[in-house]
């Protein structure tokens, strides 16, 4: 019989802030079988001991050469049989944007797409990435199902912000970042959150300005997507949008495995 595991991704806009916010005890209250982590401004050696030598948690990262920047990291309560650190595109890998873990008849993916930054000045690299990241994962889905989580950058539709018109011409709702995110959902993945879900105002960010959060002015730009093969094992997409600690909440399914 398959069990139901729940699969959690959460960027944390730094591990060793978010391990100072009361993470650990989170963590233990929620116990989620397996949880991505993004931007975690850290080497592993960096990473608080009270998450990376958990007694309940194989622990695994991918930290970018550049200190204090993205990165990438995943605890599993079960022992992967294989783990890949990045696209073997070292353009790319030097940035830690990318970790990948094995199981048996699935792949879980933390990833970190890039911020296409003021001025859509970091556009170019980001899109190029999205093009390497989709190769990449359709390579992985022609052997078995595989679950992706992670900090797309991007909010898909209209839906997905609080001010699409206003934001027409900014970083994570440009028309090529946009346009991206469609094409790559017509490849054959699913936005998981939107299969149980069509409501207006369901975001997983929120800046740090004007009170934001409380008012609930937020983008929705952390996303579970699966091939779409696996549509019949997710049973649920939530977010966690109560869960404080960063300018993102957790995000999560659950998942036949």
């Amino acid at each position: 019989m398959s069990k139901i595991k729940n699969i959690m991704s959460w960027n944390v806009n730094g591990i060793r802030s978010i391990e100072k916010k009361g993470f650990v005890k989170w963590l233990k209250q929620t116990a989620p079988d397996v949880l991505c982590f993004q931007e975690i401004k850290a080497t592993e050696e960096q990473v608080p001991k009270s998450i990376n030598d958990s007694e309940d948690y194989f622990s695994f990262w991918n930290s970018s050469v550049k200190k204090g920047y993205a990165g990438v990291g995943i605890l599993s309560q079960i022992e992967p049989l294989g783990v890949q650190m990045g696209m073997k595109h070292k353009r790319f890998d030097i940035e830690g944007r990318v970790l990948t873990c094995e199981f048996t008849n699935y792949y879980v993916i933390s990833v970190y797409f890039p911020n296409a930054q003021e001025g859509l000045k970091r556009l170019k690299y980001k899109l190029e990435f999205n093009e390497a990241f989709t190769k990449f994962v359709s390579a992985l889905r022609s052997k078995k199902d595989v679950v992706i989580c992670g900090d797309y950058n991007v909010a898909h539709n209209e839906i997905d912000l609080e001010r699409p018109k206003a934001n027409e011409n900014n970083a994570g709702f440009s028309w090529p970042e946009r346009q991206w995110m469609t094409s790559f959902l017509k490849r054959g993945f699913l936005d998981t959150f939107r299969l149980f879900n069509d409501r207006s105002r369901q975001y997983t960010w929120w800046s740090y300005r004007a009170q934001a959060r409380r008012k609930n002015i937020g983008w929705r730009i952390d996303y579970v997507c699966v091939n779409h093969e696996a549509k019949k094992r997710v049973k649920k997409a939530y977010i966690m949008k109560d869960v404080l600690g960063s300018d993102h909440c957790p995000v999560g399914i659950e998942f036949s495995s």
